[in-house]
């Protein structure tokens, strides 16, 4: 259900719980959780909040409050007033003086803040600061760009016992929010006195403020001046604990939720260690790298500078014993297609002096490659420092791995030499092209040399205290194994999914997890995780056998292979990364559990799957791969456009495009080679106003087991994990839905698939084509297991062990007596310019799922649980463009002034549905200032409440003949935080759903009160 007051409530009524814990639930829960105490509802029902209580969260999240409480126990901090409108924000600037950062309340990564340098940029950040805030409140600061930005995780107890858990230094300044740096722990550059100095404070501030439990304190700090400030507190479970967590070893969520219950820090024992209390402070032996990863690629039209508002979607951690191998080895972990910091396969454009300077003052995600650009050419590490604020003493450390690079371009490899890139971080890969060889060519050469890594272990005390922990890590920078592997503790190798990104996120996790669980079930002791995201449960130490937390390469898992000597390797729920090593893990002779290689290859082989499909007679539409471009136009011309280009071994679409004409043809194909640069590209006939089906599903190669029959509610044209999607069915006839049955149970035998897989179908008259089979997990088998209550993973990991899954009911989705709707959650507020008009290439940075006792019910608990507010009455803006478009909505306009909203609409559109439907409010374009009632005016005054705007060509390909006009509307809406609906498909569902709420209730019950299947 949804995390608001209404659903909150209605479950604290049903169930009389005596507490509630408020700090596990990010952002979404602490709000929620301030919002039913204000409104009486804690004290109505007698729920006492376990952990940092309201007063706490409050004098924490609310701007002024903060600033007060910090005054109060003497911790200094900048300069700022807090405001509730933009007059009010324009004098605190005047008197400030520009730059200044705002700042809003109650908000999440920085949402809706910015730095602005006049007051033209200071109307616009301001505006949306305070649309963004839960209670219109914004913070208007001096802006001290150029200070160290440094944290501290804290716990605390009901006594005020506290300890510092991790403290972390940001490489860049306070210039970039630091979910957007990237942190180093423990901190590097900072000596005794500055440490213990913002120590202290921060001991001080979490006992005046009262945190129970965890929290995450951030400070900027000036050396030159020796002067510091608090910036804020977030008394929560964040990114940074759980980076802390993972770094230090130290289980803060678990001790924070014990504190929570009425433990103290000396009753808790360090669940690592187990010798130890929770009051001892970590001690590091090691250094931790946290490096963002970024998807600007997918938006077209968005900024990628970094600033006060964070816009990366997943990150990862690295552990060594240089600051220059975890530096190397977090790019590696990235998966953005480098090998480290220098020596890629591309190295980017060639910049001037001029060019690298602009780039190191305002950085963007590539700031790195900027200052090694900058070295390369000569540039003093000192003028380096002055143009970016990034300490000297990283700079030099960069300025190290460019020297290697250096040597390793004119020097004879020798041992030492080698061993020196080794330690420094350089890959095999990296090494082999400086010195113009393959990369397993120097890996031959290094092992024959006795070059090879050390397994490390993490124990949270730097060794003070005899422990043997299963949290281990890779380093050439030892000189012997922490732990020894004999033949009784080999077992299964499972691969996690990496950082999360636009395409892989928690669910992939959920089935790494899963999959390990089902392996121990099935009668495996010993099972071994390989992974790199710190916000992950897969690298939570206590799930598996032995814990490695490490890159995601084919030369690191070799690495670990040969030392652990598996009875195999999982490659199928860690998503594309994984499934990607399939091949090459294959090649170097490691043993695949599950479905063959060479089947995987056949189905990610976009030329060679659709070769096997013309084989089984099943459908599929018109195809061709090419290696030449005029081969490819020719078949455009041949088939008709729009065409679908498909890149082979790829996740969420990348490069995928819809093709419109000869022009863009060349372009795209270009994009899809370079992406995919070992397969040929297949060119399709992209089919219009279709239907897309997923099929999740398990086989042991033998029996299919069908976990659901998932339909999409947008058509064809929005990539799957950006559409909406509901079980059951509700367009399909059931004879497309025995076709989809009869093509998944054909194909999954013949590709011999022992695991997870998902299929992907096209409907069109009747007619159902197949257009896409991953043998992997998939994004929506998370949902789908909770919809019919049997774990899709678990099955899979059966199937993988051998054995058999032939008593498992065949339409389990069919008979459950419930509806589920997953709807995915986009983050185009934070991606300054971003579009939100959806293609064939993901955008979506999350999901979630809910269900219901009908397709609305479901769907209405959906839509609020992403952030859609769905209004009794009010105003809607229709713009379409195309007459057929209008055609297709007339129905639901209708429908809409029936269920007594106001339509609102430009005067192409206003003359259409006035001729039909009667009175239309005519309103004028955004690019038509002068011209009254205008759009722009109404959206800043609150008087639209939600927006149908349907581009103004007839398909979803972005920016294909779209007007400006359009996109303004689209990102101002954003902005100020208006629903805004771009599909036919979406605005008739919205639409039908507010008319079923007008009349219904929406269920309030447990998933497992809904009709079990088996």
């Amino acid at each position: 259900m949804p995390i608001t007051p209404q659903y909150v409530e209605s479950i604290i009524e049903k169930e009389r719980p005596d507490g509630i814990m408020l700090s596990y639930g990010g952002q979404t829960a602490l709000n929620c959780g301030v919002k039913i105490d204000e409104a009486g509802i804690l004290k109505k029902y007698g729920v006492s909040v376990l952990g940092t209580q309201v007063p706490g969260i409050m004098a924490t999240e609310d701007r002024q409050r903060f600033k007060d409480s910090m005054v109060k126990c003497n911790v200094p901090v900048l300069k700022s007033k807090t405001v509730h409108t933009f007059d009010e924000a324009k004098k605190v600037a005047k008197d400030l003086g520009y730059p200044v950062i705002v700042r809003v309340a109650y908000t999440l990564g920085g949402k809706g803040g910015g730095v602005a340098s006049n007051e033209i940029e200071l109307h616009e950040i301001a505006g949306r600061g305070l649309a963004a805030s839960l209670v219109g409140q914004i913070l208007v600061e001096e802006y001290v760009g150029d200070w160290k930005q440094i944290e501290y995780e804290v716990m605390q107890d009901y006594s005020k016992n506290n300890v510092i858990v991790c403290n972390m230094e940001n490489v860049l300044s306070m210039r970039v929010h630091t979910g957007d740096n990237i942190v180093v722990a423990p901190s590097q550059t900072i000596d005794n006195h500055e440490y213990h100095m913002l120590r202290s404070a921060a001991l001080r501030a979490t006992k005046h403020v009262g945190i129970v439990g965890e929290c995450n304190i951030q400070f900027a700090l000036d050396q030159a001046s020796d002067t510091y400030a608090a910036i804020e507190i977030n008394p929560r479970l964040s990114r940074s604990s759980a980076l802390a967590s993972k770094a230090t070893g130290y289980p803060l969520a678990y001790m924070s939720a014990k504190i929570g219950l009425g433990y103290s820090l000396p009753e808790l024992v360090n669940t690592i260690t187990k010798k130890t209390t929770a009051c001892f402070e970590p001690a590091l032996d090691y250094i931790v790298c946290k490096h963002p990863r970024w998807d600007f690629t997918k938006f077209e039209l968005a900024n990628r500078s970094l600033g006060p508002t964070m816009k990366s979607v997943g990150e990862v951690m690295a552990i060594g014993r240089k600051f220059e191998e975890v530096l190397q080895k977090s790019i590696r972990m990235l998966d953005v297609g480098k090998d480290g910091l220098v020596l890629n396969r591309q190295n980017g454009e060639s910049f001037n002096d001029e060019q690298i300077e602009e780039h190191l003052q305002t950085p963007d995600d590539n700031i790195l490659y900027y200052v090694v650009a900058a070295l390369h050419k000569g540039i003093s590490i000192e003028k380096i420092y002055q143009l970016s604020a990034i300490d000297p003493w990283f700079l030099n450390k960069i300025n190290n791995i460019v020297e290697v690079e250096r040597r390793l371009k004119s020097s004879t490899l020798d041992h030492k030499l080698l061993s020196d890139a080794k330690k420094f971080g350089f890959s095999d890969n990296q090494i082999g092209r400086a010195v113009k060889k393959d990369g397993l060519e120097v890996r031959k050469i290094r092992k024959d040399l006795g070059i090879t890594p050390v397994v490390k272990q993490i124990d949270t005390l730097a060794a003070e205290w005899p422990a043997q922990t299963n949290y281990l890590y890779l380093t050439y920078g030892g000189t012997e194994n922490d732990i020894f592997i004999t033949k009784k503790d080999s077992g299964i190798i499972v691969l996690g999914a990496g950082p999360y990104r636009i395409g892989s996120s928690v669910e992939f996790d959920w089935g790494t997890v899963n999959m390990v669980w089902g392996l121990q079930d099935g009668g495996e002791k010993n099972v071994v995780v390989v992974n790199c995201n710190p916000e992950t449960v897969s690298t939570d130490y206590d799930i598996c056998t032995r814990l490695y937390f490490e890159e995601l390469t084919l030369e690191r898992i070799l690495d670990i292979s040969e030392f652990e000597q598996p009875n195999g390797v999982v490659t199928s729920v860690g998503g594309q990364t994984a499934n990607n090593l399939t091949p090459k893990l294959v090649d170097s002779g490691i043993t695949l559990i599950g479905t063959s290689a060479e089947n995987v290859d056949k189905a990610e082989n976009r030329s060679k799957f659709s070769q096997v499909l013309d084989t089984l007679h099943i459908g599929q539409p018109s195809w061709q791969a090419f290696t030449n471009i005029t081969d490819a136009k020719n078949f455009a011309l041949e088939v008709g456009y729009p065409v679908l280009v498909r890149p082979s071994y790829v996740l969420s679409g990348a490069a995928m495009k819809v093709v419109w004409s000869q022009t863009e043809l060349k372009k795209f194909v270009n994009e899809a080679t370079i992406v995919s640069p070992d397969h040929p590209v297949v060119i399709t006939k992209f089919m219009l106003d279709a239907l897309e089906v997923d099929v999740d599903g398990v086989c042991d190669g033998e029996n299919v087991a069908i976990g659901a029959i998932v339909e999409h509610i947008d058509s064809a044209g929005v990539h799957s994990g950006d559409a909406m999607m509901c079980i059951p069915p509700w367009r399909l006839s059931n004879k497309i839905i025995e076709n989809i049955t009869d093509s998944t149970t054909r194909i999954a035998k013949e590709f011999n698939i022992r695991g997870p897989f998902n299929l992907q179908f096209l409907v069109k008259n009747e007619q159902a084509y197949v257009i896409e089979l991953n043998i992997r997990a998939s994004r929506s088998m998370p949902f789908v297991s909770k919809f019919v209550k049997v774990n899709i993973i678990s099955l899979a990991a059966q199937a993988i062990l051998g054995k058999k899954i032939s008593n498992i009911p065949q339409e389990m989705w069919a008979n459950t007596g419930m509806h589920g709707i997953k709807v995915p959650q986009f983050s185009f507020m934070q991606l300054e310019g971003a579009d939100i008009v959806l293609g064939v290439e993901m955008q979506s940075t999350g999901e979630a799922a809910c269900f219901g006792n009908s397709f609305y019910d479901a769907l209405s608990k959906g839509l609020t649980s992403v952030g859609y507010n769905l209004p009794k009455t009010g105003s809607a803006l229709v713009t379409i463009g195309g007459v057929e478009n209008r055609e297709k909505l007339l129905h639901t306009s209708a429908l809409l002034k029936s269920l007594g909203f106001k339509i609102l609409a430009t005067e192409t559109t206003a003359e259409f549905f006035a001729e039909k439907l009667g009175d239309v409010t005519v309103v004028h374009k955004i690019s038509e200032p002068d011209r009254k009632p205008n759009i722009s005016d109404l959206l800043h005054e609150k008087k639209i409440d939600f927006i149908i705007n349907i581009p103004s060509t007839s398909t979803l390909e972005k920016y294909v003949g779209m007007l400006y006009d359009e996109y303004q509307i689209r990102r101002k809406s954003l902005e100020l935080g208006i629903p805004v609906l771009s599909t036919i498909e979406l605005a008739e569902s919205f639409v039908k759903t507010l008319e079923w709420l007008q009349k219904n209730e929406t269920s309030k019950k447990p998933l497992e009160s809904y009709k079990d299947i088996i």
